[in-house]
């Protein structure tokens, strides 16, 4: 069964506002959310890692790819910018739309 969801849409935050890092870094704004809350916190700590790492965006959401592909099995998509639409379709319990500072992370299952 999947859902459709459009990112662009949500003006409202959804879950239990925002997220700590763990670091001094910003913390994630959760903007719309299909997942557990357990794979929510693991979303925003593989981001904030790719965050660390890395300084371009393609190279951010490739990192974010490859982890969620090992932990939970593929096929996973990342898109991470500034200024994006977007309309997906996912897999249930399997989407993510948060902000980490101005960059919005997007990730979902298929």
């Amino acid at each position: 069964m999947s859902d459709k969801v459009d990112a662009t849409s949500s003006s409202t935050d959804v879950g239990s506002g925002p997220r700590d890092t763990g670091s001094g870094a910003p913390k994630a704004i959760i903007k719309n959310v299909d997942m557990s809350d357990e794979m929510q916190q693991e979303s925003v700590d593989i981001a904030s890692a790719a965050l660390e790492k890395y300084n371009i965006e393609k190279d951010i959401a490739a990192q974010i790819k490859r982890e969620f592909d090992r932990r939970y099995g593929p096929t996973w998509h990342v898109v991470v910018g500034k200024n994006f639409g977007s309309y997906v379709t996912h897999e249930t319990k399997h989407f993510i739309y948060f902000y980490v500072g101005s960059l919005a992370i997007l990730i979902w299952k298929s």
